[in-house]
């Protein structure tokens, strides 16, 4: 456990007008260079279903969902991610999101087509942290497959679980989601109140997008969930078959945070996709905050396996409005590579454990790990 992280010094101001209710994750609309090969990672080796496409962009849902899609990749220049899209609760949520931001002064785009294939009335912003965000509530539904076993695959990807979001000060970037309705369900931290992550949640698991401390704005991932361990067994073991092994870059295992058994994994435009499943229930108003200790060698991998260094240093960009992308901003405070080099050699298994004495290993049981 670790103390309460230190306050920010340039707080984003809390608006006076109401936030909007938001539900949950819903899509990600994500720039990519080469859309058949795009097409080939998405649909052909993860199963994702094509809702609809042209030659510009393809649409794709999970096996469960029944709104239109999950994800949007779109034909671009540059690899990025053009939209982190939000569904609320109401039409009227949408309407409030537009004037919650335009109280902070941040620009916002109303459509009330949508600004994509199935989603209705819509309205995007440049969030304070850097970020496209979008809210809507209008949606086409389509069919849900959840029934439909003979489609099934043995690595089905079922739902959107969540994003993970790169950004320099992580303290301003919470209390900023909090005021927009978000609580924390676990943090990274240290004894001198460094805050190095948070997840953040709306609908009651553990997160519906996290804050990561680094260079940013920048978007580390999107997640996917399938219903077991097996179902991402299978998809190392079908990346295997497929000699596309240089393109799994962490897992499978097991986190601490959040509990859940999960699998990194790099698209064509080197776009990280996270598979992950088997986290917990948080939707109790007191659901107790989980703090872990930056040092402890298991926040990361359950099993004290060393993370690679380009988990935390690469992440795809970010555009603005106009499709520009956005200027990556450094990270000020200390980075958690930086000072736990992965869930290696400065970690700990066991806090106070100065002795080693547990099977004669070293103390605290430290792992000496081979990334240096």
């Amino acid at each position: 456990m670790s103390t309460d992280a230190r306050p920010t010094t340039t707080p984003i101001p809390t608006p006076t007008a109401p936030a909007p209710d938001i539900l949950r994750c819903a899509y990600m609309e994500l720039v990519v260079t080469d859309l058949a090969a795009s097409r080939a990672f998405y649909v052909d080796l993860l199963g994702l279903i094509v809702t609809e496409e042209d030659e510009n962009a393809i649409y794709l849902r999970t096996m469960e969902e029944f709104i239109h899609h999950n994800l949007v990749l779109r034909q671009g220049p540059v690899a990025a991610v053009a939209a982190f899209s939000y569904r609320v609760r109401t039409p009227e949520d949408v309407d409030r999101a537009e004037a919650w931001y335009q109280e902070l002064g941040c620009r916002t785009e109303r459509r009330t087509d949508g600004f994509v294939k199935g989603i209705g009335d819509s309205v995007r912003v440049e969030d304070p942290l850097g970020f496209p965000y979008e809210f809507f509530f209008e949606v086409e539904h389509v069919e849900r497959l959840a029934w439909r076993y003979d489609l099934y695959g043995a690595g089905a990807l079922v739902r959107l679980d969540h994003f993970n979001q790169v950004t320099p000060d992580v303290p301003r970037a919470c209390r900023y989601m909090e005021d927009l309705g978000f609580r924390i369900t676990e943090d990274i931290s240290d004894s001198d109140g460094v805050e190095y992550a948070a997840w953040m949640r709306r609908k009651p698991t553990v997160h519906d997008t996290a804050m990561t401390g680094g260079n940013g704005p920048r978007m580390h991932h999107v997640a996917f969930a399938t219903h077991e361990k097996h179902n991402i067994i299978y998809i190392c073991d079908k990346m295997g078959a497929l000699r596309m092994s240089d393109r799994i870059e962490r897992g499978p295992g097991r986190h601490g945070v959040s509990n859940a058994f999960y699998l990194y994994i790099l698209d064509p435009d080197g776009h990280r996709v996270e598979i992950y499943t088997q986290d917990y229930y948080t939707g109790d108003p007191d659901n107790p905050v989980v703090r872990w200790d930056v040092h402890d060698n298991q926040r990361r991998d359950w099993w004290g396996n060393p993370v690679v260094p380009s988990w935390y240093t690469e992440a795809s960009l970010v555009l603005d409005l106009d499709g520009n992308a956005k200027p990556v901003v450094d990270r000020e405070d200390p980075s958690e590579m930086d000072v736990t080099i992965g869930a290696d050699g400065f970690s700990y298994t066991r806090a106070g454990d100065e002795g080693g004495s547990y099977h004669g290993e070293a103390a605290k049981g430290f792992k000496l790990g081979n990334q240096l």
